[in-house]
């Protein structure tokens, strides 16, 4: 377990996420939470400024950063401010908490390619924030 790697992404509602990303290719654990936002210990009622999040652990042997980064701008509109669906408000922004500039870099790139391939008509608002305490 030592070479697993976590990511930490939000895109709408946290249960949803999980449950598409707990059956891809690489993806070991999944946890739900909250991220980014101002109070610590959050709760589903007490959350100020938290995106609803997940912390995936991966196997970098059997998938990479940039690879759940392609499959989460296929599986939410990330060109929604603070909505996904019928969920509206900040905690269901589109949103991905770096832990690294190569992080950084490589979600800058996947944006950049989400926005060229014409997929939406609006253009990406997702995100990019440091690495927040994931609260579960």
């Amino acid at each position: 377990m030592s070479n697993y790697k976590k990511a930490y992404i939000a895109g709408g509602c946290f249960w949803g996420m999980e449950d598409l990303f707990r059956t891809r290719p690489g993806i070991v654990d999944t946890e739900v939470g909250y991220q980014g936002g101002q109070n610590e210990n959050p709760t589903y009622r007490n959350h100020p400024g938290h995106a609803e999040g997940i912390e995936l652990t991966y196997d970098p042997s059997q998938t990479s950063f940039k690879e759940i980064l392609d499959f989460f701008f296929r599986m939410h509109n990330p060109t929604t401010v603070d909505q996904q669906g019928n969920d509206m408000g900040s905690s269901y922004r589109s949103a991905i908490f770096y832990q690294n500039e190569e992080e950084k870099a490589e979600a800058e790139e996947m944006i950049a390619l989400v926005n060229e391939s014409g997929k939406w008509q609006d253009k990406v608002v997702t995100t990019l924030e440091p690495f927040a305490p994931f609260w579960v």
